[in-house]
């Protein structure tokens, strides 16, 4: 039941360090042509924040205290 309760993976929303942007799997980033259902490890190399253009070594999970 746990599992349930528990986000996937691929479902994880990360947010940037720097600005504050969510990268969301749900919504991918149309701005840079990363269509939805895209996990943020498997984003490309050189993809970065769309509002900040900081790398994606700036990003942690999200997690939603809602």
């Amino acid at each position: 039941m746990q599992d349930s309760q528990q986000e996937q993976p691929e479902a994880q929303a990360w947010i940037c360090l720097e600005c504050g942007y969510i990268y969301d799997p749900a919504q991918g980033d149309l701005e840079t042509n990363i269509p939805p259902g895209v996990c943020f490890d498997k984003l490309p190399g050189d993809w970065c924040c769309p509002v900040c253009n900081g790398a994606m070594s700036q990003f942690i999970k999200f997690e939603s205290q809602l």
